[in-house]
């Protein structure tokens, strides 16, 4: 940490004493009619440098080196405009014109790539949720994105952890499949995961391996949340939603400057709660009920124009009476729908904080980048959680050991180096290296009481514990260019390699009422190295303004690593598995349409998994045991359509189709090896499709008084829960709904979720063990934004 604070110093050192001619660039944002737009702000793409317009208007960027930039403007209500604008001399004028985005759809900027561009305009497959979206569609958390994003698929069995599923590439362990950023930081494992949506952006969901400039667990895409960041300007939001259930949600947010131009504070904070779905008919109690405490914190601090540091700390404390909602067997779940009978009832507590330190530099041959995190998390169960599903004392999971155990600790380096924003190379390229330490901790015990014999167990009162002491490390180089060849084509190329070491200790012990533990495994330790190459190439073709053709070929991997201990002596532990691998093949069009009042993006994927690593669900522990033991393909087609054909009149339609299917697969069945080649991939419904319809209309002009109503169908194909295909939830339909009323900043909106109270599965475990996705819930939710 202290090397990095001194890089920082040298190069603000260096900035500030170079001879480098600097320009300002000003101008006015106004509409249609020529009114001022008060607050818009103002943004030179892949830079530090920005402003807000004050009340007539006007604004003014100082300090900017010569050189052609895209510049990004944006303002409340209005549709994003990026414009073109080259600086030669000391001052440039850019004035802009913004359409209501009632009016037309606003240009899209995303990080996909490491850079801020244009969404059109990258060649492959990229979705994006704005600020506003996520609001719209009324989305709390990661699992509600499920048929929005083409092919996503997202659902959790009730500890917050949501699986993640993409064109099939789905993930099976606490090795992700699909990589998740929070303000461009790697959220590392599951273990690490913040699953509830707090004061955001944008969502970019990239599909497809991202290997080259992502590296591991990026194998089926990546999904970056992007929250809001203070600026020069005072603002914030406040909001309160209440429904049945018991559902409350309270979240607020400010972002001040505290010296103008130089030191900005955001904050924004979250409490959730809810009654639980499930009764527990063992005490006719409330199951599953949460609450969960979250904090975002920015202090940015602007060191020059072209220099900025900023600290990001982030917290989610998560409580829950009765995580795991599960009822064994779908006929229980169907005929009796969110109803159980547990004996055992845990709150776990679960504690996540995540913290980093990141510098931008921008110099007139560079861009500098920089992010430096710190995360960790600890859970455990406060009383042993129910194992057996059954009101009987058979078995429960029990893993309070102590502050020293089940504590997961990651600090994670990048450094990346860009090309200038300002260049007019025909190149532009990318370079980086990231860094990573891990160690986790693991003790989890599995007691079996008096109704052990119930349960097939020997004797009873009694404790099975395993301890899985694992530690990992690694680093990788990447790079990434694109050269224009023409004003028409261009090509990219990327390599990055990854190196990783993984150390596992083991030990087993019986534990027995006032006896001394036996020792059931010995202190055991394995090590494992693993290295991957993941290149990228791709090729797009402008077939004409706003129709952009592209073909991508990538790679990417998901981490290898060692066995652990279970108590399942058919299993045995420190067993190396290799990573998984995958090649993807891509072809798209990108298009606008009436003046970029339609946007139409089609793209058609195939997808080769080798080495594929298939899960075993050691229970009651809940330890995943994972092999190399098959081969996937995965073929598709995904479509994606936005407009504005009449004004306040907006639709959006999203279609995904997915043929994933092993053509090699070994499971194990009753302790003996079975083939399953054929079988169809878990958690990947064969069509995700979802259509949206939103209505606003200006009810009294001249106070700004609008009405909004809102619908949407989502549909999910047939998918499985279990690699023998026997656990399978057939294609249904959701239906939601949101109306309402604005007034300037303030909002008052109704919503209603899965309408029809449609009975589905959302979650099962290849026991047997199911969820049922949640049942109608609607409520109202007031907010205010300035």
């Amino acid at each position: 940490m202290f090397k990095f604070l001194l890089l920082a110093c040298v190069l603000s050192f260096l900035f500030v004493h170079a001879a480098t001619s600097q320009s300002t660039l000003y101008g006015t944002v106004k509409d249609e009619n020529a009114v001022a737009i008060p607050g818009a702000s103002v943004h030179l793409l892949n830079t530090t440098l920005g402003a807000t317009s004050d009340s007539r208007g006007s604004y003014s960027i100082t300090g900017i080196p010569a050189g052609t930039y895209q510049v990004r403007t944006s303002a409340l209500g209005y549709a994003t405009l990026i414009s073109l604008v080259t600086i030669s001399e000391a001052t440039q004028q850019l004035d802009v014109q913004l359409r209501e985005e009632s009016r037309q759809l606003g240009q899209v900027t995303v990080t996909a790539q490491k850079r801020e561009e244009d969404l059109q305009w990258v060649p492959f497959s990229v979705s994006t949720l704005s600020g506003r979206q996520v609001q719209e569609y009324r989305l709390w958390n990661v699992r509600d994105i499920s048929a929005i994003i083409p092919n996503l698929y997202a659902a959790d069995p009730g500890d917050n952890r949501p699986v993640i599923s993409i064109r099939g590439i789905t993930t099976t362990s606490y090795d992700p499949a699909v990589a998740t950023y929070i303000d461009g930081v790697n959220q590392f494992s599951l273990d690490t995961y913040m699953a509830d949506l707090l004061d955001i952006e944008r969502i970019e969901v990239l599909r497809g391996p991202q290997g080259t400039l992502y590296g591991r667990n990026a194998m089926g895409g990546v999904m970056h949340f992007i929250t809001r960041e203070p600026d020069n300007k005072l603002g914030g939001s406040a909001e309160v939603s209440a429904g049945n259930f018991g559902q409350q949600r309270y979240s607020g947010s400010l972002q001040t400057p505290v010296v103008k131009d130089q030191l900005l504070l955001g904050i924004a904070s979250l409490h959730r709660r809810q009654n639980g779905f499930y009764t527990n008919r063992f005490d006719n109690s409330n199951y599953d009920r949460q609450q969960v405490w979250m904090g975002n914190y920015y202090l940015k601090y602007l060191a020059s124009p072209n220099l900025n540091l900023t600290l990001n700390v982030k917290h989610s404390a998560n409580r829950n009476s009765g995580a795991f909602p599960l009822v064994m067997g779908v006929e229980e779940a169907l005929e009796k729908p969110f109803e159980l009978n547990q004996n055992a009832v845990s709150e776990m507590v679960d504690n996540t904080f995540n913290a980093s330190l990141s510098l931008h530099y921008t110099s007139r041959h560079f861009q500098l980048s920089s992010h430096t995190a710190y995360q960790r998390n600890y859970r455990y169960y406060d009383q042993p959680l129910d194992g057996d599903f059954l009101p009987i004392d058979g078995i429960s999971i029990v893993n309070d050991f102590g502050r020293d155990w089940n504590k997961v600790q990651v600090r994670t380096q990048e450094l990346r180096f860009t090309s200038p924003a300002a260049s007019t190379s025909p190149l532009r390229w990318t370079a980086g290296f990231y860094g990573f330490h891990s160690d986790s901790p693991v003790k989890q015990g599995v007691y079996f009481g008096e109704d052990a014999a119930m349960v097939g167990a020997p004797f009873s009162d009694f404790s099975s514990v395993s301890i899985n002491r694992g530690e990992s490390y690694g680093a990788a180089l990447y790079s990434q260019a694109t050269y224009r060849i023409s004003p028409r084509w261009e090509v990219t190329t990327g390599l990055r390699y990854d190196y990783e070491r993984k150390s596992l200790q083991v030990r087993g012990e019986l534990w027995m009422s006032e006896a001394e533990p036996i020792i059931t495994q010995a202190d055991t330790a394995a090590k494992a190295s693993f290295r991957a190459f993941s290149p990228k190439l791709s090729l797009s073709f402008l077939l004409a303004e706003n129709h952009q053709l592209y073909g991508t070929y990538s790679r990417g991997f998901r981490a290898g690593g060692i066995t652990q201990l279970s108590s399942d002596p058919a299993q045995p532990p420190l067993y190396a598995y290799d990573p998984e691998k995958s090649d993807n093949f891509e072809a798209g069009v990108k298009s606008l349409f009436l003046e970029n009042r339609l946007r139409l993006n089609i793209a058609a994927y195939y997808v080769q998994v080798s080495d594929a690593q298939v899960p075993v669900l050691v229970m009651p522990e809940a330890l995943v045991i994972t092999r190399n033991a098959g081969r996937l393909k995965s073929k598709g087609i995904e479509a994606e359509l936005a407009s504005v054909l009449l004004q306040g009149l907006e639709a959006a339609y999203t279609f995904g189709y997915t043929h994933a299917v092993y053509t090699h697969l070994s499971g194990v069945s009753e302790g003996e090896e079975v083939r399953l080649d054929g079988n169809r991939q878990i958690f990947t419904p064969d069509i995700t499709s979802m259509l949206a319809l939103q209505y606003s209309y200006r009810l009294y002009p001249e106070k700004n008084v609008r009405m909004l109503a809102r619908g949407e169908w989502h549909y999910l194909g047939t998918q499985y829960f279990d690699l023998a295909n026997q656990l399978e939830q057939q294609g249904y339909h959701l239906l939601n709904a949101r109306a309402g009323f604005s007034y300037k900043g303030y909002e008052l909106m109704l919503w209603g979720r899965n309408l029809t109270n449609k009975r589905y599965i959302a979650y099962a475990y290849d026991f047997g063990a199911v969820r049922l996705g949640n049942p109608r819930t609607y409520g109202i939710t007031g907010s205010y934004r300035f």
